[in-house]
C-alpha cells in the first residue's frame, strides 16, 4: 500500500471495500486502543465490533481533509468513553471489579479471613458513595489511572478529579 493515505486511492462510494480496508489496516489498531480504555479483552472486542459498524454506516461524514485512521480512532475513542459512562459499566463492572480486586489477599488463613472482612466492608462503603466518587476511586485506586488520565477519560478539569477523589476519601473517612 506504500506510503499514502487510504483515502487516496480508495473508491468511498464503494463501503463494504473501505469497512473491509479499515478492518484490516485499523483492526488491530482500534482493539488495541478499547482495551487501554477498557482494560477487558471481550469488551474491547465488542467495541471494535460497533466501530466498524459506525465506520459503515457513518462513512458519508468521514471528511476528506482528516486521516481515515484518525477518524476511525476517534470514532473508537468516543465508544469506548460511552461505555465507561454507562450505567451498566459505573455500577454492575465496576462492582464486579471491585470485588475481584478483594479476592487477591494474603495467603496466610487468618489473614485472608480479616482481610477478606475488611475488603467486603470497603467495597460495601465504595458502593454506597455517590456515582460521581464512585468512579473517581475505581478509576484512580483499582485501575491505576492518573488524576490527568481520569480528567480526560471523564471530560471533566484535574482540579475537579482531585476534588471528587478527596472528598470520597472523606466519605469513606466517615464510614468507617
Amino acid at each position: 500500500m506504500g506510503n499514502k493515505e487510504p483515502t487516496e486511492y480508495l473508491d468511498l462510494t464503494n463501503k463494504e471495500a473501505v469497512l473491509e480496508m479499515i478492518m484490516d489496516e485499523y483492526g488491530e489498531s482500534v482493539v488495541w486502543l478499547a482495551f487501554s480504555y477498557l482494560k477487558d479483552k471481550e469488551k474491547a472486542e465488542d467495541v471494535a465490533q460497533e466501530v466498524f459498524i459506525a465506520c459503515y454506516t457513518k462513512l458519508d461524514t468521514f471528511n476528506m481533509e482528516a486521516s481515515l485512521k484518525s477518524w476511525v480512532l476517534t470514532i473508537t475513542a468516543n465508544k469506548c468513553k460511552d461505555v465507561l459512562k454507562s450505567w451498566s459499566y459505573r455500577n454492575i463492572v465496576f462492582a464486579q471489579s471491585l470485588l475481584n480486586t478483594f479476592k487477591h489477599s494474603s495467603s496466610e488463613p487468618d489473614m485472608v479471613l480479616i482481610g477478606s472482612e475488611e475488603n467486603k466492608e470497603l467495597a460495601t462503603n465504595v458502593l454506597k458513595l455517590p456515582a460521581k466518587y464512585r468512579e473517581v476511586i475505581f478509576l484512580h485506586y483499582f485501575e491505576d489511572l492518573k488524576v490527568q488520565e481520569i480528567s480526560d477519560l471523564l471530560s471533566i478539569k484535574e482540579n475537579s478529579v482531585k476534588t471528587r477523589l478527596r472528598r470520597a476519601r472523606m466519605l469513606l473517612k466517615e464510614m468507617y
